[in-house]
């Protein structure tokens, strides 16, 4: 069952998608997912999420099973991006938008306030702190949003937003996963 996955809850439970081998693309765990989704069971139903680095597709597709209002899976790679247009398509996925953009550029462009926010980039290129920054200071979050952040498992977040926090945090093998609540505007 190589580069297949399986959505695990929702609309779409149990059906397959199909992503394309790429460098750094790894899909969240089926087990990551359904304890992420454990702990945003009551944060997904209407809500507007943005899925950067989306690669697979595998926590946008997730939320949108589950009741998300719109999800926009934003995707470097133009053939992952593809495939995230054709699983959308397989599923009928009207509330879902693939964007064909470098992360960091189209968080530099005009933003919308998203509710929920999975980030997950490719290890050892130092995206993460840069892009949390960006997602703060450019106005792509809603007042209380929530931002899941996958990382390697020794990850330094000494440089993340100064009013966010951390409400959960756990690891599985070499990967370490967070969620995080923005608390209020930056001062």
């Amino acid at each position: 069952m190589k580069n297949k996955l399986r959505i695990i809850g929702g609309d779409w439970r149990s059906r397959q998608l199909s992503f394309v081998d790429a460098p750094g693309l790894r899909p969240t765990p089926a087990r990551v997912r359904e304890t992420l989704f454990n702990w945003l069971q009551y944060e997904i139903v209407g809500k507007h999420c943005l899925d950067l680095y989306a690669g697979s597709g595998a926590l946008g597709f997730e939320a949108a099973s589950r009741g998300a209002r719109s999800v926009v899976q934003v995707e470097n790679n133009i053939q992952a991006c593809r495939s995230l247009k054709d699983n959308a398509l397989a599923l009928s996925a009207t509330r879902i938008t693939a964007v064909q953009s470098d992360v960091l550029r189209y968080l530099a462009g005009e933003a919308q306030a998203f509710d929920v926010v999975f980030l997950d980039p490719p290890f050892g290129l130092d995206l993460v702190v840069q892009t949390c920054q960006l997602l703060e200071q450019n106005g792509w979050l809603a007042k209380h949003a929530r931002i899941y952040v996958e990382t390697e498992r020794h990850f330094d977040f000494a440089d993340m937003p100064a009013n966010w926090r951390q409400l959960k945090s756990k690891s599985a093998g070499e990967v370490a996963y967070h969620l995080f609540e923005r608390a209020g505007e930056l001062r």
